[in-house]
């Protein structure tokens, strides 16, 4: 196993939690892992992306050219990170935000409302962990309970109430495409 994902968005969006915690889930797994973000000159709102590759071998590099994954939170980063997924990758558009297609019919491209679930859970910053769980749940890279484990542990110093709508978010898009 050797995936190479890009995660890109806007600051703000929960990009590197998104890294993070793929690349905490991978620890869990007994992978190798590196996480390596990129941050925009701006905080919040500038450009943010990070780099997460798991392996079940060593990581030469924790930097890609052609990821197998691009996971792409606004539109700036579809147009960028787009042409960079290695042909028969996936690509996961957050289509709350994002109102371009894909142009490549090479990749496997999945929409998800991620920013509208995350309003029906009740709170719009749960959009990154509908995300998480839909490129779960399509890739099967990692069982969902591990997932839930990861985020768990990650925020434990979060209230019962965040950790309930972490869970929920990242089961919602589990289930998107089941």
């Amino acid at each position: 196993m050797h995936e190479e994902i890009i995660i890109a968005g806007f600051g703000g969006q929960g990009v590197m939690s998104m890294g993070r915690l793929l690349a905490y889930i991978g620890m869990l797994e007994g992978k190798s892992v590196s996480w390596y973000p990129s941050y925009g000159p701006e905080m919040r709102g500038g450009t943010a992306n990070c780099t997460v590759i798991i392996s079940s071998d060593l990581i030469g590099s924790p930097v890609t050219s052609t990821p197998t994954t691009a996971i792409v939170m606004n539109r700036p980063s579809l147009d960028k990170f787009e042409p960079m997924v290695k042909k028969g990758g996936y690509l996961f558009i957050n289509s709350s935000l994002i109102d371009k297609k894909a142009e490549r019919t090479d990749i496997k491209v999945y929409e998800v409302p991620a920013n509208d679930i995350a309003e029906e859970i009740g709170n719009p910053k749960v959009a990154n962990m509908v995300m998480i769980g839909a490129y779960i749940g399509v890739t099967g890279i990692f069982p969902k309970d591990r997932a839930i484990e990861a985020m768990r542990s990650s925020l434990k110093k979060a209230g019962e109430d965040i950790l309930l709508l972490n869970k929920e978010a990242i089961e919602r898009g589990y289930n998107l495409f089941k």
